[in-house]
């Protein structure tokens, strides 16, 4: 399976990028083909111009060249995983933004919806479980992203795994790396 691999840290070095060269060891391991999407190397401008703001009376709009070329990535891969930190309880700015700008009125949701088969959403946390469970902080991120962004556009499975209380110890982190180790093996079955 080809899998795009969306990334969004500020530092590709950080515990995050561990997480990701975790992923990506496990998905070889499972043979499929991962290409990274790392928006801010990429220099990624998640700020919305009008010439990428939905048109809800055109949905055969076309929009910008950049936007064109995200969607002609996402449309050469049969999954989307994401792996980023949790800031504000949901995706960090970049992502948002180039959600916002790709995943447009005709082409992700509206009159075609996308076409990929799974999608999977690592989650680095600095909070534990039970800090997210009591506020209440993992159902809402669950509904944001996996109902009112992935259900949304169309995805049939998707699945939110929330890697909790990374800034607690080594032991915690390394089990963390193991998971995402896995479910780069795992998830998206054999290729």
């Amino acid at each position: 399976m080809n899998i795009l691999v969306v990334f969004d840290h500020p530092r590709r070095d950080s515990f995050c990028g561990t997480l990701l060269d975790a992923f990506l060891e496990g998905a070889g391991q499972s043979g499929h083909r991962a290409e990274v999407a790392d928006l801010r190397a990429e220099n990624f401008d998640p700020r919305l111009p009008p010439a990428d703001e939905p048109d809800w009376d055109d949905s055969n709009k076309v929009y910008s060249p950049v936007v064109l070329a995200e969607q002609q990535r996402i449309l050469r891969n049969d999954a989307i995983a994401f792996i980023f930190p949790v800031w504000w309880w949901s995706f960090p700015a970049t992502t948002k933004g180039w959600i916002d700008r790709v995943w447009n009125n005709g082409w992700a949701y509206g009159s075609r919806k996308l076409e990929l088969r799974k999608c999977l959403l690592i989650a680095a946390c600095g909070g534990d479980q039970a800090q997210f469970v009591k506020r209440g902080y993992d159902k809402a991120i669950e509904t944001q992203l996996l109902t009112g962004v992935i259900d949304y556009c169309g995805i049939p499975e998707g699945e939110l795994v929330l890697l909790y209380d990374l800034l607690s110890d080594a032991a915690i982190r390394e089990a963390a790396i193991a998971r995402a180790r896995e479910l780069g093996r795992d998830y998206f079955g054999r290729a």
